[in-house]
């Protein structure tokens, strides 16, 4: 009983910052308590590295505005009191790593318990070793995950996953290609076999020609004319079955040709409408180690795509120009079809290409205000809606600019972001590792805003210029 008394008292008068007993504890409005120097330093971390959070290290709990310190007497005292027993502040017996825990790649002697593992370092850290992840710059933009071993598992069992869909990819096509070469060396034989009896056609009715050619020229040199038309009539027979042949146009197996060709076309459209399918609907791999995201504009560029807006999906007081890439907002209504696609009541428009893998565009916007998306195919299209707007609803997420700064929002929820204005909105997109970027685009590359999340369906850029006179336009600078 001792022993536990022991070990409550340390875990409840550690600071979670150090490791060590408290010194000068306070209690910052989220109710976690640190020494009174090590939040400050947590905070002015924050601060030099742009965040401005004044965040909790525990709860991560966000401020407004940096807390006023001011020292918990009562854990002071029970301190001083724990120190009077002679209780050293090595972490309890709980903090080290046992049997089934994830250790501290970086510990040495006795290993702590993994507190998160980064993905980008690919090592696990206890909460004293993770600290330079929250405070130093170069840590910024890694990305941390609960530690577990179950994930080096599922891995492997990925892999093992992986390498039976390739064994089952190389099977099928095999197969596909045995199947084709057989059905097409019958096609081949079948050509060859109606050439060799084409060919022998034509060519008895040429020797028969010849022969007449030949016996006409004996008969032609008769000196008894009686004789010679004696003779020539013997020749009626085969003068009538030779002297009218009909030479059909050459074209003889240009139709096959043709036929071979639209075949192809149709097995090409097979081949990219399954392919696609199959793409769509296998289950996700959680993968360890995604992409690491570009870092200059030039890198982001290798991953540009070409988009287009679809005017099916337009309001009808958009006016899409220059090649479906520009959307302005204008007062008078457009004359666009009716489409079950199209947004009745607010002026949106989607891509007409979906994004899954890895990609980026960017988006000029000009006026008052634009808000720039993406989103599911199967967004709401009809009515007033929040399940039509892009942001308020859990199918989209869209960065909204405007002269005064920017915002984001998904399913409701508003979020403050701050950064250089620019006319030009960079997107990246790694559908598969769930991460969506806005990026402030200009001499060089300001994050705005970073989304973490697991996609479910292939994504849908969409823009929607706010006010009349507004524009937003896809940049194709590539």
């Amino acid at each position: 009983m001792a022993q536990l008394g022991v070990q409550l008292y340390r875990e409840t008068f550690s600071c979670s910052i150090c490791l060590d007993l408290l010194k000068d504890p306070v209690t910052v409005p989220c109710g976690h308590s640190y020494c009174k120097d090590c939040i400050k330093t947590h905070w002015d971390a924050e601060d030099r590295n742009g965040l401005s959070s004044n965040s909790c290290p525990q709860c991560r709990q966000t401020f407004d505005t940096r807390p006023v310190l001011v020292k918990n007497t009562m854990l002071a005292d029970l301190v001083e009191e724990l120190k009077k027993t002679g209780v050293q502040a090595a972490p309890a017996d709980h903090c080290y790593a046992g049997p089934g825990d994830v250790a501290c790649d970086f510990c040495t002697g006795r290993k702590r318990k993994t507190f998160k593992s980064c993905l980008q370092c690919v090592a696990s850290y206890c909460e004293k070793h993770l600290q330079p992840h929250y405070e130093l710059p170069v840590f910024k933009k890694h990305k941390l995950v609960e530690p577990s071993k179950k994930r080096s598992r599922d891995v492997e069992k990925d892999v093992k996953l992986l390498q039976q869909e390739v064994e089952a990819i190389n099977g099928s096509a095999d197969k596909a290609v045995v199947h084709s070469e057989k059905t097409f060396a019958q096609m081949i034989r079948q050509v060859r076999s109606k050439q060799k009896t084409e060919v022998s056609r034509v060519r008895d009715l040429q020797e028969k020609l010849e022969q007449e050619i030949t016996e006409l020229k004996t008969l032609a040199q008769h000196e008894d004319h009686n004789q010679f038309l004696h003779d020539y009539r013997s020749l009626s027979a085969l003068s009538k079955s030779t002297s009218s042949i009909n030479i059909r146009p050459l074209r003889y197996f240009e139709d096959v040709t043709a036929a071979v060709s639209e075949a192809r076309e149709k097995l090409q459209d097979v081949l990219r409408e399954t392919w696609t399918n199959i793409s769509l609907t296998e289950t996700p791999v959680d993968v360890l180690l995604p992409q690491p995201e570009p870092k200059t504009r030039a890198d982001f560029l290798r991953y540009s795509r070409e988009i287009t807006l679809d005017p099916n999906t337009a309001f009808n007081k958009l006016l899409l120009s220059e090649g479906n890439r520009r959307a302005t907002r204008m007062n008078k209504t457009q004359s666009y079809p009716r489409h079950n696609d199209r947004f009745t009541n607010w002026a949106q428009v989607l891509s007409k290409e979906s994004l899954t893998g890895c990609c980026y565009w960017e988006v000029e916007w000009r006026g008052g205000a634009c808000c720039v998306a993406v989103t599911y195919k199967n967004i709401s299209r009809a009515g007033f809606s929040n399940e039509c707007v892009f942001g308020l609803n859990d199918k989209s997420w869209a960065l909204i600019c405007d002269t005064s700064g920017y915002s984001f929002r998904h399913n409701k929820v508003h979020t403050p972001v701050s950064g250089p204005q620019s006319s030009r909105i960079g997107v990246y997109l790694d559908h598969s590792a769930g991460v969506l970027s806005f990026y402030s685009v200009s001499e060089t590359m300001t994050l705005l805003h970073r989304v973490q999340t697991t996609f479910t369906q292939p994504l849908y850029t969409g823009v929607y210029p706010w006010e009349t006179g507004d524009t937003a336009r896809l940049w194709l600078s590539w």
